[in-house]
């Protein structure tokens, strides 16, 4: 059935890809990057001044676009949250090895906590290494087989524990990250077994980030889903160690890292007490107030409860660590860029008329914190994910030019695989495979709030073989951005950006969800995907 279906999605995607090109404005671009990134909105955080004038402008756009308020005649949909804001904090100290370790808050550790409570303390908590803190029985891989962590301090790796495989065969798909790689994972697993404090060592390469990335996002304001518990059901602390000390809590602990962390790569890895203990402290000041996600509709002509679904996060950082005085993390890549490409596809889609099925723009909140925003609509939807066909996700334009090359994130997960193919070819650009499957890009945007309750979303992007400078262009520009401006001031808008590589995605991401809209077909995950059941069950109770 998968390659009788995947036959007929190509032979329409070929007619739909030969349809006239739309116009999607780089003026839009240009303006909505410009105007959400810059300084007057202060970096767009959640529950702050900036929120509003972001709010604000995201309607009036949508309104001058011709889209109609999607959620019941609101242009919004409130999501609690609370903001958590940790002070005093202490220094993380470990106790009882051959001489004291004590990290400094910032320089040497960050810590939070999930937990909506006034003041955090972790007292005397014995420490254990659980490698990667991964139970996946499904693989035969459990690193707390055997001991029992309850009100004791874990420390994790972050990623696989197969990450520096060349290829993508291994426990845990070699290079590429699963989301047992993901730190969210790793808390989440932690509090399960019931650790009072979880703590991941930090290393930039499986990380796929620096130090002060860590630093900037775990510092200030952290924000969470305002639900009924507080989250007490969480891990008393979460945070991050730099490597060095890491290794300086091994050595007073006896212990040899570089081999511990070599045992835990493989399967069968023991959890090792390290015979020390841990304590922290700090208080929290507690705001509750609801953030929104923007809803806009160009209704369907003929089944306007059926959706097809564009999705873009309007959030960022706000007032972050400064860079030579600048506070502001303006989070002009990240994501004004994306949301701009949302207004311009909305305008591109209403000149062209409604299409059968109703197009939904949906731009979110708290992405910076964890997909709250995509998180809450997936498990409170405006319009029934029964009915949702699919979509696309964009977080982030090509800004650097043309290229040979289409990259979709996580592939061989669904058929909109095959769907988006004769887009593709149709401007003679070839599909790759990330070139960064370890960074773990499929879960670390909105889409995979919407895959893991069913719904088939597309994440892809411009590869790094540019039409001009070729690869070794694409690589160095990729490189200078991850290391010198993501999760940072220097994260701002350039009037010198080339935006015809985002033109030609957008003319891709316009095409498939066109046809989507004028057709009547449900694409569906293939049936390995891990989102295929949950999918079927939901079309099924439709």
């Amino acid at each position: 059935m998968r390659l009788a279906l995947s036959a007929m999605l190509l032979l329409a995607g070929t007619s739909a890809a030969a349809q006239t090109a739309p116009q999607i404005s780089i003026d839009t671009l240009r303006q909505v990057t410009e105007r959400l990134s810059s300084d007057e909105f202060e970096g767009r955080a959640p529950a702050t001044a900036g929120e509003e004038k972001t709010l604000a402008y995201l309607v009036e756009r949508f309104r001058k676009a011709g889209l109609k308020p999607g959620n019941k005649g609101s242009w919004f949909q409130d999501v609690p949250l609370v903001e958590i804001t940790g002070q005093n904090v202490s220094a993380l100290s470990f106790t009882g090895g051959k001489a004291p370790v004590s990290l400094d808050y910032r320089k040497d550790m960050v810590i939070a906590t999930y937990q909506v409570t006034p003041k955090t303390a972790v007292k005397d908590s014995d420490v254990v290494f659980v490698g990667y803190g991964i139970n996946a029985p499904e693989r035969g891989w459990n690193d707390y087989a055997g001991v029992d962590v309850k009100g004791k301090t874990v420390i994790i790796l972050v990623n696989d524990p197969d990450w520096q495989t060349p290829g993508l065969q291994g426990e845990f798909g070699g290079r590429a990250m699963t989301y047992y790689g993901r730190w969210t994972y790793k808390f989440e697993e932690a509090a399960r077994q019931g650790a009072a404090a979880a703590i991941i060592v930090h290393d930039t390469e499986p990380a796929a980030y620096g130090w002060g990335v860590v630093q900037s996002s775990w510092t200030g304001p952290q924000l969470e889903q305002d639900t009924p518990g507080d989250h007490m059901d969480q891990s008393k602390a979460i945070g991050w160690i730099q490597q060095d000390s890491a290794k300086a809590l091994f050595a007073s602990a006896g212990k040899d890292y570089a081999a511990l962390v070599e045992a835990a790569k493989h399967k069968g890895f023991k959890a090792v007490p390290l015979g020390v203990k841990a304590n922290v402290s700090f208080d929290n000041t507690i705001r509750r107030q609801a953030s929104k996600n923007v809803v806009g509709i160009l209704p369907g002509s003929e089944r306007p409860n059926e959706v097809v679904l564009y999705s873009a996060h309007w959030d960022h950082l706000g007032r972050c660590d400064a860079v030579n005085g600048d506070d502001i993390c303006n989070g002009a890549l990240d994501n004004a860029s994306g949301t701009a490409a949302l207004v311009a596809l909305a305008e591109a889609h209403v000149k062209a008329g409604p299409a059968k099925r109703s197009l939904v723009f949906l731009a979110v909140t708290a992405e910076e914190s964890g997909l709250l925003g995509s998180k809450f609509y997936a498990e409170n939807p405006v319009f029934p994910l029964s009915q949702t066909v699919g979509g696309v996700n964009m977080d982030g334009v090509n800004n650097v030019g043309r290229a040979k090359d289409f990259v979709l994130v996580g592939v061989g997960k669904s058929e909109l695989e095959d769907l988006v193919k004769p887009f593709v070819a149709a401007q003679d650009r070839i599909i790759v495979p990330e070139p960064t499957p370890e960074r773990g890009y499929y879960y670390r945007s909105d889409h995979f709030s919407f895959a893991k309750l069913g719904v088939p979303m597309l994440y892809g992007e411009s590869g790094e073989d540019l039409r001009v400078g070729g690869k070794e262009a694409g690589k160095k520009a990729s490189d200078d951005y991850t290391e010198h401006r993501y999760h940072k001031p220097q994260d701002q808008y350039d009037p010198n950006w080339n935006w015809d590589g985002a033109i030609e995605d957008l003319t891709i991401f316009y095409g498939l969800g066109r046809q989507l809209a004028e057709g009547s077909a449900w694409p569906n995950w293939y049936p390995t995907a891990e989102f295929r059941a949950i999918r079927d069950k939901s079309r099924a109770g439709k």
